[in-house]
């Protein structure tokens, strides 16, 4: 098939929705399908090695999120574009720019359309005036407007399946989550490991509580600091590692200043995709205390990483994350000292969990998931050229009846005629 990937984020931007992105586009590669994205061009973008795969827009960052892109020109050149490669499919990833392009295009050329929901929007609020305009029911009628016209929708967990319907949705829906590359982030050698330990400043007997991702409110990181000083003084050799940027790391710097934990927490910054299984491995705890998750993507390649995963209770992670069976689960954020302690002071029960959780993880395997992928879209054009089919075959049936009828309607008007002639001559 001729795939088109519509996304505003992509590679090299860190985020889960690049990581699922350049995920898919991999897997469908390798079943011998063409990828093409189209994107917002990055300043970092190694474009050498883009192209004739990747398109990118022109584009500025986004006032709302600044790390992220928007376009903001050429789109008729993408247009024309489109109509040069014949895609089979097109796949949106956004709800802004280039998901209405990839829509305006779908409807122009006829091809049948699929979009994933991959953000709850409605944990963003607070990054627009501090959500004073938009309310959580506006946003709901803005994504059932933006979703209606689409031929199929994909959410990555239950819990996206289960707010797009409370938002009023009917379409056909699939729920796919996204895979993880399980082999990329194996066993790394100890010197790395210990190497990193040294560049840190952790030392040998230190356990390591990891926190990877973005950097962000609706993160709740702040909630995992803040529990660190009871989890000093149950367990006194523990270093909290913050792996990753964003627009609230200047305030959580600030938090770990006034609680006095500098020598106990570190920021290390974005790193390179590269080395984040490095930083996996490093850790002897993944905490997350997020509950904005669509994907938990982070959760997945901790437990593929092999190392123990403490999370907050929420529906994306439910099915991956069992208390006691594949990790250690608690429900609010007064638990999380405890949890982790209990966690770090129990490391034979810790490492178990470990075992069961990779075990899980296979099912969310890189390859199920181009499998998953590749189904849907196959299903959905089959679905959209039979309905295409019978609309043509309709209309043609409809074409014919109303031929007859006018045939039908001649034939009686001339007998008619032929009748009162007859009559006159008598």
């Amino acid at each position: 098939m001729n795939i088109g990937i519509f996304t505003d984020t992509y590679s090299p931007q860190i985020s889960g929705v690049a990581t699922s992105i350049l995920t898919m586009e991999t897997e469908l590669r390798k079943r011998g399908h063409n990828v093409y994205i189209f994107t917002t061009t990055d300043p970092y973008a190694n474009r050498e090695s883009e192209e004739g795969r990747v398109f990118r827009l022109p584009s500025i960052p986004f006032i709302f999120f600044p790390e992220r892109r928007i376009a903001i020109a050429g789109m008729n050149k993408f247009i024309r574009l489109v109509g040069e490669l014949n895609l089979d499919i097109i796949h949106t990833h956004t709800e802004f720019s280039l998901g209405l392009l990839g829509k305006k295009i779908a409807k122009k050329y006829s091809i049948p359309s699929i979009h994933t929901y991959h953000t709850m929007y409605e944990d963003y609020l607070h990054y627009i005036a501090k959500g004073k305009i938009l309310k959580p029911k506006m946003v709901r009628k803005m994504t059932r407007s933006f979703c209606d016209s689409y031929d199929a929708l994909i959410a990555p967990t239950e819990k996206v399946r289960h707010h797009l319907e409370e938002c009023g949705i009917r379409k056909r829906m699939y729920t796919i989550p996204t895979g993880t590359n399980i082999q990329s982030f194996g066993q790394t050698s100890s010197e790395d490991i210990e190497e990193l330990r040294r560049e840190l400043g952790i030392k040998k007997q230190d356990d390591v509580i990891l926190s990877l991702g973005r950097v962000a409110h609706e993160k709740n990181i702040d909630a995992i600091i803040q529990a660190m000083p009871a989890i000093l003084e149950g367990k006194p050799n523990v270093k909290l590692v913050i792996v990753g940027d964003g627009p609230v790391r200047k305030e959580l710097e600030e938090l770990v200043e006034k609680l006095a934990l500098s020598s106990a927490v570190i920021f290390t910054g974005a790193v390179e995709w590269c080395d984040v299984g490095l930083y996996y491995q490093l850790g002897t705890l993944f905490v997350s205390a997020s509950t904005s998750e669509t994907q938990g993507l982070t959760y997945l390649e901790a437990m593929a990483s092999r190392i123990p995963v403490v999370a907050k209770e929420d529906e994306s992670i439910a099915e991956i994350l069992v208390d006691g069976k594949t990790g250690f689960v608690f429900r609010s954020d007064d638990e999380i000292a405890e949890t982790v302690i209990h966690a770090l002071q129990n490391k034979a029960l810790a490492s178990e969990l470990a075992v069961q959780a990779l075990k899980q993880v296979n099912h969310y395997s890189s390859d199920q998931f181009g499998k998953n992928i590749e189904e849907t879209y196959l299903e959905v054009y089959n679905i959209y050229y039979s309905k295409q089919n019978r609309k043509r075959l309709n209309m043609q049936s409809t074409l014919i009846k109303s031929k007859m009828a006018s045939q039908v309607f001649s034939l009686t008007s001339n007998t008619h005629v032929r009748k009162g002639r007859s009559s006159h001559r008598d």
